[in-house]
């Protein structure tokens, strides 16, 4: 077969001899194999299809740039620039872990944007610069330029979350101090925040209070490694879960998932999960729906996408 200005090729999707993908579809040569095009734009088409949000359940993993994730989630032969476009079309929330070793340029936090779904959500780490300063209370013009910058992001902005290290012993008045720097809105929008506290000493009753105070979620991370607990401190609950698994195609049994997907519809409804860790009382706060964001994070991090994809259909199945 030759293709519409006479010369012979291959199909540049699919390999087939003598048919090419990249003609005019419009074009009414009849050498040209217009069924076999119209079939490879459909199949291109549906690799990028947007899955639907599940809100007010954010589900999703840190980053989107990882070597191999390319030989078992994004479509082979993928250009690297257009990852983010994939991986915002079948997770629905990606954290961004980049920012807590540099920020980047206003410039690529809007073609971020731009690259992204409507219905899709950013989370990020703020700057290391900034939760590993020597004086909390002294990063004011830090924080009001990462959050300059990382504003471009829009409407995909939920949550900025605020890691501090277990290295990093941190008294509750100077945090208190910080916390009240963080702002509350950008360019008209609401701004959150999430605080993710390692240093097992400073967790407890005192901690909590604080956040509520501030309004600000403490992170759950369900790992061994780090402090483990699910306390409710603001009207959204962000979850990090690091132990996937490498001899699991999801990462995770299917009777973990399904675990998963119904504590985090519980939080949706407002509830507190006593099979959780708790550092508190677990009728500390009132009942009311929330937002829900949940990341697969480290562990077997080449399976964390499938896991995530794996909740987001449970979670879009009736419970």
């Amino acid at each position: 077969m030759a293709c519409w200005n006479g010369r012979s090729a291959d199909c540049r999707q699919c390999g087939r001899p003598g048919a090419r993908a990249d003609m005019d579809p419009a074009c009414t040569t009849p050498r040209y194999d217009r069924d076999h095009a119209r079939s490879v734009f459909r199949r291109m088409s549906d690799l990028f299809a947007t899955r639907a949000a599940t809100s007010p359940i954010h589900v999703g993993v840190g980053g989107w740039t990882y070597a191999p994730w390319r030989s078992n989630f994004y479509p082979a032969g993928l250009v690297q620039r257009r990852e983010l476009e994939y991986a915002s079309r079948q997770l629905t929330a990606i954290e961004i872990n980049g920012t807590y070793y540099g920020t980047q340029s206003p410039a690529t936090y809007a073609k971020w944007r731009d690259g992204t779904p409507e219905g899709f959500v950013f989370t990020a780490k703020a700057p290391k610069r900034i939760v590993g300063a020597r004086r909390l209370a002294g990063t004011g013009h830090q924080i009001e330029d990462f959050v300059g910058g990382i504003a471009e992001l829009g409407h995909r902005l939920a949550v900025l979350s605020w890691q501090f290290d277990r290295t990093r012993r941190l008294d509750l008045a100077e945090l208190d101090d910080f916390l009240a720097l963080l702002p509350h809105a950008v360019r008209g929008r609401r701004l959150r925040h999430a605080l993710e506290i390692r240093d097992p000493d400073v967790v407890g009753e005192d901690l909590l209070a604080l956040a509520r105070r501030h309004g600000v979620a403490t992170v759950f991370t369900d790992s061994d490694e780090h402090p483990s607990f699910a306390d409710l401190t603001a009207d959204f609950v962000y979850a990090r879960l690091m132990r996937s698994q490498a001899e699991r195609a999801t990462g995770y049994a299917p009777q973990a998932l399904d675990r998963w997907a119904a504590l985090a519809r519980a939080w949706a409804r407002g509830e507190d999960p006593d099979a959780l860790p708790h550092a508190g009382r677990s009728d500390a706060v009132p009942a009311k729906e929330r937002e829900v964001f949940v990341f697969f994070i480290s562990a077997a991090k080449e399976r964390n996408p499938a896991a995530a994809m794996a909740l987001i259909e449970r979670l879009g199945s009736p419970a």
